[in-house]
C-alpha cells in the first residue's frame, strides 16, 4: 500500500500500525463471536446432558421390583413450574414409557427408535406436533444407566429458553464494537508515541546535519547508538562530507594562495608606477593596477571568509560603524560624496567579530558611494533594532536583481561600474556567518537602502553587555 500524501515516516508508520489493528482486531472479534455462540450451543446442549443425568439419578425400583421416577422436590418443582418449557419422557428397554412430563411428549417418544449412549438431537415443532402448541423445541435422547437398570431418556426445552445467553453474548459484541474503536485509537496513539521515540536517534541526526555549512564542513554525524538500519546512510554522509570538505580546502587553498601571491608583483607595479611621469594613458594603467590591487584585497577577504572561523564577542556596532565613516570619509569626499552617521545615544551591542564587520560594513559603504552621484550624501544609521542603514541617492536595484546582487561575481545587464561582484558577496556572507541578514529595498527619498539585520542578544549575553556597559561609563567617575 503506498501512502504517498504522507510525507512524514513516522506517521506512515503508525498508519501501518493501525491498518494491522484495524485488521487483527476485525478477525479477533469474528472468531472470538463465532466462538461464543459456538459455546452458548455446547452449554445448552451440556444443560440438557445433565438435565438427562438427573432423571437417571431419580430412577429408582419400587417395592415390586418395578421402575418409577423418585424427583427430588426441588427438581419437581421445577419441572410442575413450567411443564410447557420443559419435556422428558423414560422409557425402559423394552420401549415403554416409565414418566413422561407431559404425556403427550411420552406418546410421542414411544414411537422412537431405541436411544444408544450417544446423545442424538431432535427439534420438535407446533408444525409437526399439534400437542405441543407452536413452539419450537430442542432435546436430546441417550442410553443411561440408573438404579433400575439401563434407561432411555428423552429431554427437551423451548428454544427461546436460552435468550438469556444469547442476549448476554449480543450484549458483549455490541461493547465490543464501540470499545474496539477506542481501543484502536488508544493503541493508534501508543504507536504514534513508540515510533516517535524510536525515530528519536534520526531527528537528533537531522538537528545536527542542519547545521552543517560551508563554515562548519569538518563537523560529522555520529555513528555510534543508532538503529542498524541508519547507520549505513549515516555512513554515506559522513563520507560525502568529507569529499565535501576536501574540495572546499582545495578551493579556499587555491583562492588564498592566487591572491597572496599576486599581491607581492602588484606591489611592485604600483610603485613602479608611481614613480613614473607619463600621458593620460598613464593614469589609465595606474586605475587598472588599482582595481587590480582592490580585486586581490577582496579575494583574501573571501578566502579569509571561507576558511577561518570566525571568533566572536560583543561588539558595539554604533562604535563600529562611526569608525568605519570616519575612515572613509576623507575617500567620499575625493570622490565628491559626503558620509552622514546617525548613531544611538547608547552602545548597541551584538554578539559578533568587529573585524569581520568593519570589512562588511566597509564594503557596503563603499558600494554606496560608488553607485551615488556626484555631491550627494550617503547615510549611515544605527538603530537600537539591532539594524545598520546604508541609504544612497543613487538609481536604486530593480526588485528582480535584490537576491542576484549578493552572489559573487555576478554584475547587472548594463553594469558601467567598476568593481568584480565581490563587494556584496562578502557583506552576505559574513551576515550569514553573524546569523544575520542583509536585505535591500527603495530608499524613500530615492536611491538604494541596505539593511544589516542582526539577532538580539541571549539573556545571558545581554547581562554581560550590560555589566560591560556599566563599567565603561562608570570608570571616569572612579
Amino acid at each position: 500500500m503506498r501512502f504517498g500524501g504522507f510525507r512524514s515516516l513516522q506517521l506512515r508508520l503508525a498508519v501501518r500500525l493501525a491498518i494491522l489493528y484495524v485488521a487483527a482486531a476485525i478477525v479477533a472479534v469474528g472468531i472470538l463471536a463465532y466462538q461464543a455462540y459456538d459455546t452458548a450451543g455446547s452449554l445448552n446442549d451440556r444443560e440438557l446432558s445433565l438435565r438427562a443425568e438427573d432423571l437417571a439419578r431419580a430412577v429408582v425400583l419400587d417395592s415390586a421390583g418395578q421402575p418409577r421416577l423418585d424427583l427430588p422436590s426441588k427438581l419437581a418443582s421445577a419441572y410442575a413450574a413450567a411443564p410447557e418449557d420443559d419435556l422428558f419422557a423414560i422409557r425402559d428397554t423394552n420401549g415403554r414409557v416409565i414418566a413422561a412430563s407431559p404425556n403427550e411428549f411420552g406418546e410421542r417418544v414411544s414411537k422412537w427408535p431405541p436411544a444408544t449412549g450417544e446423545p442424538r438431537y431432535f427439534r420438535l415443532s407446533g408444525v409437526d406436533s399439534e400437542d405441543f402448541g407452536s413452539e419450537v423445541y430442542y432435546g436430546l435422547s441417550v442410553a443411561l444407566q440408573t438404579a433400575a437398570g439401563p434407561m432411555w431418556i428423552s429431554v427437551a426445552r423451548t428454544e427461546g429458553s436460552d435468550a438469556l445467553i444469547k442476549s448476554i453474548l449480543r450484549e458483549f459484541i455490541i461493547d465490543a464494537m464501540w470499545v474496539g474503536p477506542l481501543l484502536m485509537l488508544a493503541t493508534l496513539g501508543i504507536g504514534i508515541f513508540a515510533v516517535r521515540n524510536g525515530l528519536k536517534p534520526v531527528r537528533e541526526i537531522s538537528r545536527m546535519a542542519s547545521s552543517i555549512g560551508p563554515n562548519t564542513t569538518s563537523v560529522r554525524l555520529p555513528e555510534q547508538n543508532l538503529p542498524t538500519d541508519i547507520t549505513p546512510l549515516v555512513a554515506s554522509i559522513n563520507r560525502a562530507l568529507d569529499r565535501l570538505e576536501q574540495g572546499f580546502a582545495v578551493q579556499r587553498e587555491f583562492t588564498a594562495n592566487a591572491a597572496h601571491e599576486l599581491r607581492t608583483p602588484l606591489a611592485i607595479i604600483t610603485s613602479a608606477l608611481e614613480t613614473m611621469h607619463g600621458n593620460g594613458e598613464l593614469g589609465k594603467l595606474k586605475a587598472d593596477v588599482a582595481r587590480m590591487n582592490r580585486l586581490v584585497e577582496q579575494l583574501l577577504r573571501v578566502a579569509r571568509l571561507d576558511a577561518i572561523a570566525l571568533e566572536f564577542d560583543t561588539v558595539d556596532v554604533n562604535k563600529v560603524a562611526s569608525s568605519v565613516v570616519a575612515m572613509m570619509a576623507p575617500w567620499a569626499i575625493a570622490q565628491q560624496r559626503t558620509i552622514a552617521f546617525v548613531g544611538t545615544e547608547k552602545p548597541m551591542e551584538v554578539k559578533g567579530n568587529a573585524h569581520a564587520l568593519e570589512d562588511a560594513l566597509r564594503n557596503l559603504v563603499e558600494n554606496a558611494v560608488v553607485h551615488s552621484p556626484a555631491g550627494t550624501e550617503v547615510t549611515v544609521t544605527v538603530d537600537r533594532a539591532g539594524r545598520i542603514d546604508v541609504a544612497d541617492r543613487g538609481m536604486g536595484v530593480p526588485p528582480k536583481d535584490r537576491e542576484n546582487i549578493f552572489k559573487r561575481f555576478w554584475r547587472g545587464a548594463g553594469e558601467k561600474k567598476e568593481g568584480a561582484g565581490l563587494g556584496l558577496a562578502i557583506v552576505s556572507e559574513t551576515m550569514r556567518a553573524h546569523r544575520g541578514s542583509v536585505s535591500v529595498a527603495d530608499n524613500p527619498v530615492g536611491g538604494a537602502l541596505f539593511t544589516l539585520s542582526f539577532p538580539p542578544l541571549q539573556s545571558a549575553d545581554a547581562k554581560i553587555a550590560g555589566r560591560r556597559a556599566t563599567t565603561f561609563f562608570q570608570r571616569p567617575q572612579a
